[in-house]
C-alpha cells in the first residue's frame, strides 16, 4: 500500500523551525519534499545546536537534522533573474509550496500566490509568518519570544504548581521553540485540508498561517473563561496543596485533591492515621493546613525514586505524574516497544538516534527515515535531471551564486 502522500511534491522555501516542521510532517506522510536553501549558507537552522561533540558544523546541527529527515535539498537564490526562472519551473510542478518570507516579499520577487497560481492552478500555497498576511501587524518582524507572548500563552507561564513553587519567577516563553512547532503543526493541518479540498474543487488555494494565532488557539479555553465568566486566568493560579515534589532522582507531581485520594496516598505512605486527623479530614481542612500537608508529602518523596513513587501511587487513583528527562524517555520501555526512536546514519553527522512519527499505519511498514540532505545534495538530480540543465550550465550558475 502506498504512503498517504506518495506522489505529492512539496517545495519548501522556509527556514528555522515552523515551515520546515510543516515540511517534515508532510515528508513523514510520504510526500517528496524538496527543500530550497540559500547558496553557501543554507537554512539558518544549520547554525543551531546541539552539535555532536559540541563542535559547530553546518551539516551536523541536531535541530536541522531532526527537522529535515526525508527531504531533498537544492540551493537556489530566487532573487536573481535565473534563480527566479528556476524557482518558477519547480513551483509549476509542485503540489504544495511552503514559504515563510515577510508578507509581500514573494510577490515582489514575482513568486506570490496570485502570480504562481496563474502557472499552476492546483498549487496549495502555504505562508507561515509571525502575524499572518493581513492586519496592522502583518509586516512586523518577530522571534519566537515575541509571537509566543503575543499569543497570551507566555503570560500564564509558569503557572499552576510551578507558580506555587517559584512565585517570584517572571513569565517565561515556551522552551525549545514550542510556538514554532505549534505553527508547523497548524501549517501541516491546513495543507492537508487544502489538498483534500483540491480533490473536490480541482484547484489549490492560499493557506495563511499566523504563528501568533497558532499558539493562541491552543489556550482558547482560558480566554473563553475570561469572556464568558469574567475569570481572568493568569500565572497566580496554583494548587492550594500538593504539586511538585523533589525526590531522589528528580521531581514528581502529587495532587490528592479529594478525600478518597488523600486517604489512598497516606495509606501508601504507611501513615493511614492521617486520613482521620482533624487537620486533614476533608479538603477544607487540608487547604487550611496546606503547609503541613506539603511538608508530609515532601518528607515521604525525598528519598524515593520517581518511578517507584509513580508505580505505587498511580493504581490508587490519586493524581500522580513524574517529570521525565531526555534519558528517561530514551530508555522508556513503552517508547522502545513502539520503536519511536530509530537510528539514522548521516554521511557527515554519523549514526544518531531520532524520534520518528508518533503514529502508525496498520497497512504500512515502519521503514527507517532517510537522513537530512547535505546542502545542495540534489542540485544535479533536480536541475539537470528534472529541469534539463547541462552540467556546464549548472557549474556556471554555481560560480555566479545562483545555486
Amino acid at each position: 500500500m502506498a504512503t498517504p502522500f506518495e506522489g505529492i511534491t512539496v517545495l519548501e522555501y522556509a527556514g528555522f523551525v515552523a515551515g520546515p516542521y510543516c515540511g517534515r510532517l508532510l515528508a513523514d506522510l510520504g510526500a517528496d519534499v524538496l527543500k530550497v536553501e540559500a547558496p553557501g549558507t543554507g537554512d539558518t537552522a544549520r547554525s543551531y545546536g546541539p552539535f555532536p561533540g559540541d563542535i559547530p558544523h553546518s551539516e551536523k546541527s541536531g535541530l536541522f537534522l531532526y527537522l529535515n529527515l526525508n527531504k531533498r535539498s537544492v540551493t537556489l537564490d530566487p532573487s536573481t533573474t535565473t534563480g527566479k526562472e528556476l524557482f518558477v519551473r519547480l513551483a509549476a510542478k509542485a503540489d504544495v509550496l511552503i514559504e515563510d518570507s515577510p508578507p509581500g516579499r514573494m510577490a515582489e520577487l514575482g513568486l506570490g500566490y496570485t502570480q504562481l497560481q496563474g502557472l499552476n492552478s492546483s498549487l496549495v500555497y502555504v505562508s507561515v509568518t509571525p502575524y499572518g498576511q493581513t492586519g496592522p501587524q502583518a509586516g512586523w518582524k518577530a522571534q519566537h519570544l515575541n509571537t509566543f507572548h503575543a499569543s497570551g500563552e507566555g503570560y500564564t507561564l509558569p503557572g499552576g504548581a510551578t507558580y506555587a513553587k517559584f512565585p517570584d519567577r517572571p513569565p517565561v516563553a515556551g522552551g525549545a521553540n514550542l510556538g514554532e512547532y505549534d505553527a508547523g503543526i497548524m501549517a501541516a493541518s491546513g495543507t492537508v485540508a487544502a489538498l483534500f479540498a483540491r480533490e473536490f474543487y480541482g484547484h489549490g488555494q492560499h493557506v495563511d498561517i499566523s504563528k501568533q494565532e497558532s499558539t493562541f488557539g491552543l489556550n482558547r479555553l482560558m480566554f473563553t473563561q475570561a469572556e464568558s465568566e469574567g475569570q481572568v486566568v493568569d500565572r497566580t493560579r496554583s494548587y492550594v496543596y500538593g504539586g511538585i515534589f523533589a525526590c531522589a532522582d528528580g521531581y514528581v507531581m502529587l495532587y490528592p485533591r479529594e478525600d478518597r485520594q488523600w486517604k489512598a496516598l497516606v495509606g501508601i505512605m504507611g501513615r493511614p492515621e492521617l486520613a482521620e486527623d482533624n487537620r486533614f479530614l476533608n479538603r477544607a481542612s487540608r487547604i487550611e493546613n496546606a503547609n503541613e500537608v506539603n511538608a508530609i508529602i515532601a518528607q515521604w518523596t525525598a528519598n524515593m525514586g520517581k518511578d517507584e513513587i509513580y508505580s505505587l501511587v498511580a493504581p490508587s487513583g490519586c493524581p500522580v505524574g513524574l517529570y521525565a528527562d531526555s534519558q528517561d524517555l530514551r530508555n522508556s520501555p513503552q517508547l522502545q516497544s513502539r520503536q519511536f526512536f530509530q537510528e539514522v546514519d548521516h554521511p557527515q553527522a554519523g549514526q544518531l538516534t531520532y524520534p520518528v512519527r508518533p503514529y502508525r499505519f496498520s497497512r504500512l511498514p515502519e521503514n527507517a527515515p532517510n537522513p537530512a540532505a547535505l546542502l545542495g545534495q540534489h542540485n544535479q538530480d533536480v536541475f539537470c535531471g528534472d529541469l534539463g540543465l547541462t552540467s556546464g550550465e549548472l557549474a556556471e550558475l554555481k560560480s555566479e551564486g545562483v545555486i
